[in-house]
């Protein structure tokens, strides 16, 4: 199957946050301008939903913001759902109170009507949506501009600075980084969030129901009614796996974003550059990244909420680079890469340490089942793997370990690649985020240079648990994880 950024016309359409996805033109006699909430689940700071507000503005016409979520996705479980829906009610309550029109079609079962959105944009002058390349959504909407007889555009409200400046995939971290700086002053800037001029009656608000229901009964759901356990009820009746459990204490939405952010600025932020490669403080770091990986709080406010906080440069800088470099460094690594989450795409000389070494035996085999459970002979790996099935995030220095050491552990580097992926995207909070794919595909090597040549890892920077102790409480750290249960 064509890899969907395989595409001449995608990759050189994206200026410069706006991927136009299909020729078809606005179309005349529409109702509405539509805006297909995927990935940013937020209406501040929303680069979307303003392209959709100012189309509407000029063709005279509504807004209709649908977002929807079913349980086919890669490792559809509670833990996903639950971040999704509860940011839902957050958006659901936030549009009530700006007289927007907003709703959340849930699909329980894997066999129910899958065309709500064909047919929503069918009625539509215009769709707009989120451009996102990872966990299925540019995909999922090349599919959909195909389809639909009108223009579908996609627009980046990930990057502080605008994807489309960068028309290639960046190199290094070393490479992106001056080219941010002399744009984001600019980018943080902030914009000012209009309205729609033109409101959705109750008769468009009505036959918007009629058109989700014609496929087989589903309604939107009354989100900004629901409470935590009648979220729950819903999710309890989805097809979807429910040994995957949400994380007690962390919820979704914009609210508890914000909230996390504010506690980071005022807590976390003047002590992070001592504190952020400590992984046995659970305080370290911002633990933000679910909530920037749903778009539930915008990369923009959070980088304005460092510069402004009065934390000590060092601090500042540290934890901003984190935010833009490294962030936006994957997201342009994704959206300029064909197959950017396979070997082939890594640099040429890890290809050729590969194949030299592809022979090399390995010191240790586990299966997945063993791995997916910590069993291991390896204490600090173990540590983890528990955290990142109980609590949904792995620490930064040990995740880049527990990447790392599965090289040495599977029967070839195609297999490491496979179960790294497997087990992030089944348990991590930010699973299948750009974020996600970057920090991967550098265990593999990319952005990186060669390290000598040992066996199994050839050129590749080699870590082991050896000398983690080196640089953080090891010891701490596998005693912080150690009351979890191993998984089963």
């Amino acid at each position: 199957m064509t890899h969907p950024l395989e595409s001449d016309f995608v990759r050189d359409q994206l200026i410069p946050r706006t991927l136009r996805l299909n020729d078809a033109p606005v179309q005349r006699g529409g109702e509405y301008v539509l805006y297909w909430m995927q990935s940013t689940h937020r209406l501040t700071e929303n680069w979307g939903l303003r392209a959709a507000i100012r189309a509407a503005n000029r063709l005279g016409l509504p807004v209709v913001i649908h977002q929807g979520l079913d349980p086919t996705y890669p490792h559809a479980s509670p833990r996903h759902h639950a971040m999704i829906l509860q940011g839902a009610r957050d958006t659901a309550r936030h549009a009530e109170s700006l007289g927007v029109h907003y709703q959340f079609v849930l699909r329980p079962r894997r066999d129910d009507d899958r065309r709500v959105v064909d047919r929503l944009a069918a009625r539509a002058a215009l769709v707009v949506t989120d451009l996102f390349p990872t966990a299925g959504v540019l995909a999922r909407t090349q599919r959909l501009a195909a389809r639909v007889a009108c223009q579908l555009l996609a627009v980046d409200s990930v990057c502080c600075v605008p994807s489309g400046l960068f028309p290639t995939a960046e190199y290094a971290a070393r490479t992106i980084r001056p080219k941010l700086a002399r744009q984001l002053d600019h980018a943080l800037e902030p914009v000012e969030e209009a309205l729609p001029r033109y409101d959705a009656s109750e008769a468009l608000r009505g036959s918007l129901r009629d058109t989700v229901a014609e496929g087989g009964g589903l309604q939107p759901l009354p989100l900004a009614a629901m409470d935590d356990d009648a979220i729950a009820r819903a999710i309890a009746a989805c097809e979807i796996d429910h040994a995957v459990r949400a994380i007690p204490g962390v919820a979704g939405g914009s609210v508890a974003g914000a909230a996390r952010l504010a506690a980071f600025i005022a807590e976390g932020l003047p002590r992070y550059a001592d504190r952020r490669n400590e992984a046995s403080d659970p305080d370290g770091t911002s633990m933000l990244s679910p909530y920037l990986h749903y778009g539930q709080v915008a990369g923009a406010a959070v980088v304005r909420a460092a510069l402004a906080s009065g934390a000590g440069a060092a601090h500042v800088d540290a934890f901003v680079q984190q935010v833009t470099t490294w962030r936006e460094l994957s997201f342009n690594w994704c959206v300029r890469t064909p197959g950017f989450d396979r070997i082939a795409s890594l640099p040429a000389w890890v290809q050729r340490t590969m194949t030299e070494h592809a022979g090399d035996p390995r010191p240790a085999r586990y299966t997945l089942a063993e791995l997916e459970a910590a069993e291991t002979d390896d204490a600090l790996w173990n540590a983890a793997q528990r955290q990142l099935v109980h609590e949904g995030i792995i620490h930064n220095y040990p995740r880049m370990l527990w990447g790392k050491t599965m090289l040495l552990w599977t029967e070839d580097y195609e297999q490491a690649r496979a179960w790294l992926f497997h087990l992030n995207d089944k348990y991590a909070l930010d699973g299948r985020d750009p974020n996600s794919v970057g920090g991967i595909m550098w265990c593999l090597g990319l952005w990186d240079r060669p390290w000598g040549n040992k066996p199994v890892w050839g050129g590749i920077r080699p870590m082991v648990t050896s000398r983690a102790k080196l640089k953080f409480d090891v010891a701490g750290y596998i005693r912080r994880t150690a009351r979890y249960p191993s998984p089963a």
